[in-house]
């Protein structure tokens, strides 16, 4: 048997062992296994029911971690991305107005447009066409965002009439809960202890059941229905196929899947003659989620843990992805975790993104500036697609305003006008 796996995987090419990639794969789960609670969480803000979409970020999870292993042999872990959840359901949903059914079909369109990139020379094209400014600055923004969430969702931001936004009350128990589990995920956190955000969602209820804000009735029914997983498997509805609105979600969803996704794996892969089938891979997967019932799936950040435990084959992606199947059968218990317990996730996550930024070329105006509108208009207008498109409506102007217009790709001034349309038409 393990001369199997070492043939599959060909390990003693890649000079590594069976125990080091079995290893890598549960510290790489270890790190992400807090989407099977935060994905339906957030997918619930539109109308989806809960435990349905659970299943379905399992389901998907586990399919992209198998199609990473199998096809690209390579390390990365595929989830449903913290940011594209976001995406689904504050930008596609609640700002275009689409049924999250409707939303559904998007995904799919653009996992149809992020395979037809990957697997053609389009994902070359693009990564030498979009400025790698722009594909930074895009992950900083939605960590901006994911940050904002957090912080509203844990008490610390409401809303004001006189100051739009306000500090909460910091006497209130969701609020209480959210600072006290802050204080205990940071130091787990900056000391790289393996399931960091786990141990703290688990400290962070118990601090919410001390101050009554966890709802224990719920287990009392301590069973899962496979059944209502009907009501988000091939739940697309295309009847909006013929809006403005729905393609240019698509258009605005399809650009922040495959940048992100390029930034990420470029960034990871130990190897990268494997980014092309990774990328590939990471496509289907994306494609599949709309298919499956859930946000779209992305390269997991939380990758370079397992990488940094000296995974560098897809039995690193395997491990994680079948340790998915039992996280399925305690739907249950993920039920009564308090957001206030899940906030702070998001805060850490929110400012593990926006180092991004520090690969914007600040000391650069032309560079700078898209970038900043791109950051500062996402949590501002609370809506992700905004930031992006002036983000790339500001670029090609400020380097034709500088007579710099050799920097800019035939490619940029497309998107650019395509977002220009998407404001006076959308």
């Amino acid at each position: 048997m393990n001369q199997y796996w070492q043939k599959v995987f060909r390990l003693p090419a890649e000079n590594t062992t069976i125990r080091t990639e079995v290893i890598a794969g549960l510290t790489s789960f270890m790190t992400v296994a807090y989407i099977i609670v935060i994905n339906g969480v957030i997918l619930r803000t539109a109308g989806m029911p809960y435990e349905a979409v659970t299943i379905a970020t399992v389901i998907c999870a586990c399919l992209g971690c198998l199609l990473m292993a199998l096809w690209a042999n390579s390390p990365l872990i595929i989830i449903p991305g913290m940011g594209d959840n976001a995406f689904f359901v504050y930008t596609l949903v609640l700002a275009f107005g689409l049924s999250w059914q409707q939303a559904l079909a998007a995904v799919f369109l653009a996992g149809i447009v992020f395979s037809m990139t990957a697997m053609t020379k389009g994902a070359v094209y693009l990564a030498a066409a979009i400025p790698k400014s722009m594909v930074h600055a895009i992950t900083a923004g939605i960590g901006f965002f994911i940050a904002f969430l957090g912080l509203k969702n844990g008490g610390l931001i409401i809303a004001s009439k006189g100051t739009f936004v306000t500090l909460g009350n910091l006497h209130d128990p969701h609020t209480l809960t959210t600072i006290l589990t802050l204080a205990v995920l940071l130091p787990l956190f900056l000391r790289n202890v393996k399931g960091n955000f786990l141990i703290a969602m688990i400290v962070g209820t118990a601090i919410g059941a001390m101050f009554g804000i966890v709802d224990f009735s719920q287990l009392r029914d301590f069973s899962i229905s496979f059944s209502s997983y009907r009501e988000v498997f091939l739940a697309l509805d295309f009847s909006g196929i013929s809006s403005v609105d729905f393609w240019t979600a698509v258009f605005a969803l399809s650009m922040v899947i495959i940048f992100e996704n390029m930034g990420a794996q470029l960034g990871m892969l130990p190897d990268k003659e494997k980014f092309r089938k990774a990328f590939q891979a990471n496509a289907i997967s994306v494609l599949a989620a709309g298919l499956f019932g859930s946000s779209p799936t992305t390269t997991a950040a939380e990758s370079a843990t397992g990488i940094a435990s000296g995974g560098k084959t897809g039995l690193t992606s395997l491990t994680a992805g079948l340790l998915f199947i039992p996280a399925l059968f305690l739907i249950p218990l993920f039920k009564i975790i308090p957001n206030a317990a899940i906030a702070p996730v998001f805060i850490i996550v929110g400012c593990m993104m926006i180092q991004s930024l520090k690969e914007v070329p600040l000391d650069d105006f032309t560079e700078a500036f898209p970038a900043y509108l791109m950051i500062v208009l996402m949590p501002l207008t609370f809506s992700i697609a905004n930031g992006i498109a002036f983000g790339f409506i500001a670029y090609p102007i400020v380097k034709w305003a500088t007579s710099r217009q050799d920097e800019t790709t035939p490619a940029m001034y497309i998107i650019a006008l395509l977002f220009l349309l998407y404001f006076i038409f959308g």
